[in-house]
């Protein structure tokens, strides 16, 4: 099982928002290869990050939960996320109104772009 780690210091994200990206209507992916150290092959750097502007707390967990959720399934699967790159997940407001499936398909194909 590959465990997800959030990125902790400000220049990790810096680092990070200047690489690859990809936009969607349900949420921004951002990618760079890997430059953190990792100890083992079995750790995935991904933070999930959502603006205050979206709407209450609730809600803005709500988004934070179905995206974490649709990771750990593409994670199941081998070779749907490449586990060299570091990702910053940027949630919209308009994935809080669709479906699982929806946001599950949306994800998958961005992932496969890197």
């Amino acid at each position: 099982m590959i465990k997800l780690e959030s990125l902790k210091k400000n220049n990790h994200f810096r680092q990070t928002l200047k690489e690859k990206k990809i936009h969607t209507d349900f949420f921004s992916i951002f990618a760079a290869k890997d430059f953190l150290p990792k100890k083992n092959n079995k750790i995935l750097f991904i933070s999930f990050v959502m603006k205050k502007k979206i709407g209450n707390a609730v809600k803005r967990n709500k988004i934070r939960r179905k995206l974490r959720a649709i990771v750990h399934k593409l994670l199941k699967i081998k070779g749907a996320i490449n586990t060299n790159y570091t990702y910053i997940v940027f949630g919209k407001s308009k994935a809080y109104e669709k479906n699982h499936k929806i946001l599950y398909s949306e994800m998958q194909k961005s992932f496969k772009r890197f």
